[in-house]
């Protein structure tokens, strides 16, 4: 075959693989941005679901107080001295404004729960405020303080199922001694009565069936094992049997046992919790938990039903009626939680917060710093530039990288086994904290440095050979700076991976509960201390629901400073970078 026939031969054979090849090209592309979007979608996802479980814990809803701050209580020695005025009774000064609030309220397990609308802390907090300023003894004060973690959740709507309903009949209200009449000329209270039947009689099908089910097990077990389900079966059928007797009623009224959603009357200002309803739908009977206003005379009513059974619940029936009462007389107002922010962690969900675990985090941060970064950097300059090259500069290049393939967590058992046991430095404190995460880091700066020194072509360090410079001159005054970009780079993502870590710190007792934000200073380096990833883990292992919000809130924090730490990789790393 002649020359020009084999190019036309090879050029036939191209043309005719080019449609397969940009086919493959297309595919390999469409391949690439599928799996972007579908990277960039999963993160919106999760991004997005942390950040609506945090949104409650960015708001709280609070009291403010009217409280006498009588000298008596507050300054008993008469002096306005702080020793005098921490000997003050604070307690009892809130305690007295919640009666005066709520004047009605009577009886030892009331006055209990009329309390619990708030934390006793907040005494310590009144107290801080009337040492600071103790021209405030003996005047009349608003103290604001937050509202209890569960009925916060209640006025954001997470904790209950409720409703209410306007209602248009006239109501006539006979009060009792003991008990409280309502009438309605009309069947206002049908449509809930009706409700409230037909969740018992379901409830009755539900055990009979229960029941119906035991029996028929019980000829496929033994003698035992069928005498249980027996007598199961049989409290089943007793309970189904009392169920459907209550939802018939007796002498025409329906009982409400704190199994069922309670159905609670809201007029001229007061409550009525009603303990019977008439079968006729137009009234009942129940307890007055707050006194309805004498000088007001309007005729508008609410039906407030809580579809949550008070049996199921941690807030009572009073406490959701005094709250909605507080929000009303605006009282209780929601406003920015500057508690998050401001506080550390706390015993109490609605005071606690990430400054004492934030100004841990950065205490820690700076020891890493300060060991990681120096060490780091002159470690992967000796290896590239000066150390010769032998079997045990290898050795300890196997190990580095074998190192940053090492378990955080073995970190943390080293730091046990060498800073504690051994040199006994404090548990639980910023500064070995930094030595743990310094250990971690290391590794991962040394290799991106090397990466970086690397980087920079021979003819740089030629060139300055050449003109005359040493060695040392060379690596520090050309090489060096050209690799900067790449070392703080790698140093500041060492950095924020140390922010993020959590299984080393709880090794060397970072875990225990701190009350107190270290201060920022050089006390606070040998002061107990947490770290906000480990602040996260205590806040979702607590069993009170009011902290979840907080720890997603917590966790956001903590993305954007990481991420602020990788951006700020990315713009130095643009700025100083030269393109050889």
């Amino acid at each position: 075959m002649t020359e020009p026939s084999k190019k036309a031969a090879t050029r036939e054979i191209v043309e005719r693989n080019l449609p397969a090849r940009y086919r493959s090209e297309s595919r390999f592309r469409t391949a690439g941005i599928v799996a972007i979007i579908v990277s960039v979608i999963i993160l919106v996802l999760l991004i997005g679901s942390i950040g609506l479980k945090s949104l409650p814990a960015y708001t709280a809803w609070q009291i403010h107080l009217p409280v006498a701050l009588d000298q008596a209580l507050v300054d008993p020695e008469g002096d306005s001295s702080e020793a005098s005025i921490r000997q003050g009774s604070f307690g009892r000064v809130l305690q007295n404004g919640m009666r005066e609030t709520f004047p009605d309220v009577s009886g030892r397990s009331n006055m209990r729960s009329l309390f619990q609308l708030y934390t006793s802390l907040n005494s310590t907090r009144l107290m801080d405020q009337v040492i600071a300023d103790p021209g405030l003894i003996g005047s009349d004060y608003v103290f604001t303080m937050p509202l209890g973690d569960d009925l916060d959740l209640y006025l954001k709507g997470m904790l209950v199922e409720d409703r209410s309903v306007e209602m248009n009949g006239v109501l006539e209200i006979e009060a009792g001694r003991r008990r409280t009449n309502i009438q309605s000329q009309s069947a206002d209270f049908a449509i809930v009565l009706a409700e409230l039947q037909q969740m018992m009689i379901d409830e009755a099908l539900s055990l009979e069936s229960r029941a119906a089910a035991n029996r028929t097990l019980m000829a496929s077990v033994d003698a035992e094992e069928a005498d249980r389900l027996n007598e199961e079966a049989a409290r089943f059928d007793q309970r189904a049997q009392v169920l459907r007797t209550d939802a018939a009623g007796e002498n025409g009224q329906l009982e409400l046992s704190d199994d069922l959603p309670s159905v609670i009357v809201e007029f001229r200002g007061g409550a009525i919790r009603m303990n019977r309803l008439d079968l006729n739908g137009q009234g009942g009977s129940g307890e007055s938990i707050l006194s309805i206003a004498e000088n007001r005379s309007d005729e508008a009513w609410t039906l407030y039903v809580v579809d949550t059974p008070q049996a199921r619940r941690r807030i009572p029936d009073n406490q959701l009626i005094w709250t909605r009462a507080l929000v009303e007389r605006g009282i209780v107002t929601q406003a920015f939680n500057h508690y998050f922010f401001a506080n550390a962690d706390s015993r109490e969900p609605e005071l606690a917060g990430i400054r004492g675990a934030l100004n841990g985090s950065i205490l820690t941060l700076i020891v890493t710093l300060l060991l990681s970064i120096p060490v780091g950097i002159a470690t992967a300059i000796y290896l590239e530039e000066f150390a010769p090259k032998n079997k045990f500069t290898d050795l300890i290049e196997v190990n580095i990288n074998n190192l940053a393939a090492v378990p955080s967590i073995i970190f943390g058992l080293l730091g046990v086994a060498i800073f504690i046991d051994v040199f006994s430095l404090p548990r639980g404190t910023p500064v070995l904290g930094g030595l743990v995460l310094s250990l971690m880091t290391l590794p991962t700066i040394i290799i991106a440095t090397r990466a970086s020194l690397k980087a920079v072509p021979p003819s740089i360090r030629q060139a300055a050979l050449g003109v005359g410079a040493s060695r040392t001159q060379s690596v520090f005054h050309h090489v060096l700076p050209l690799a900067t970009p790449g070392i703080l780079t790698g140093s500041i993502i060492g950095l924020s991976r140390a922010l993020g870590e959590t299984a080393p710190l709880l090794m060397i007792g970072m875990v225990a509960f701190i009350a107190d934000a270290p201060k920022l200073s050089l006390e606070g380096f040998t002061e107990p201390a947490t770290v906000l990833p480990v602040q996260i883990y205590l806040w979702y292992s607590a069993a009170e629901r009011a902290f979840e919000p907080r720890a997603a809130a917590a966790i956001i924090v903590l993305l954007t400073l990481i991420i602020s730490f990788n951006a700020v990789a990315v713009y130095l790393r643009r700025k100083f970078e030269r393109r050889w």
